[in-house]
């Protein structure tokens, strides 16, 4: 599901709504209200609607792609992508305990991880606290060597976690950090209200012309 440019005319356009959420974000002097829980979130401008995914309600954003990735074996869908041509954004919710900071317990075992592959991950504070900034070598498909890069940010919610990681271009020194802090921001959550384990990954529906990537 590709998010294109509309004419000029049309009001609302999803461009529009991207300026908006980062001009709104920038406003805020530390941390932005969002991500939002699905009972909070505010109504994006006339004309725009979020991506109703199950557990996460996603924003368009002109010059990107929605995918979700699929787990070959289950079926069952994992992760919800935003990708562009210089790299992408990885989109997960997960539960959490009422009061605590499960970012917090689950950080030191996403660098532990890294490092056992042969990775590189190091702290950093953003407009959400502490991040993750990772460097991984990978082999390329002609053989060579070269590093991924990826931000992990983490964000506590009302017994919800999101976990946004950003690969690629959008990880780089000098990325423009601001847009996509804005776009993380308008991302709503839905906790929904049964019981389930701290940690265990909120469901996740595939809607109509969303395209499948196998993972």
């Amino acid at each position: 599901m590709k998010f294109r440019r509309k004419s000029a005319t049309e009001p609302g356009t999803p461009d529009q709504a991207a300026t908006e959420s980062a001009a709104g974000a920038e406003e805020q002097a530390s941390r932005p209200a969002g991500p939002y829980d699905v009972s909070e979130m505010p109504e994006l401008p006339e004309g725009v609607q979020r991506i109703d995914l199950g557990s996460l309600l996603i924003a368009p954003v002109v010059g990107t792609e929605l995918r979700l990735q699929v787990d070959e074996a289950s079926g069952d869908v994992q992760a919800v992508l935003l990708t562009g041509p210089e790299g992408a954004l990885e989109l997960r919710a997960f539960a959490a305990p009422r009061h605590g900071d499960l970012w917090s317990e689950v950080r030191p075992q996403i660098a532990a991880d890294m490092a056992q592959r042969g990775g590189v991950a190091s702290e950093e504070e953003g407009r959400w606290g502490t991040e993750l900034r990772c460097e991984l070598t990978r082999t390329l498909a002609d053989g060579r060597t070269g590093q991924q890069l990826s931000r992990i940010i983490g964000v506590n919610g009302n017994r919800w976690m999101l976990r946004a990681t950003l690969i690629g271009g959008p990880a780089r020194p000098g990325a423009d950090r601001d847009k996509w802090d804005a776009v993380i921001s308008t991302v709503a959550v839905r906790r929904g209200e049964g019981a389930m384990p701290v940690g265990e990954p909120l469901p996740l529906a595939l809607p109509e012309g969303a395209r499948r990537v196998e993972g």
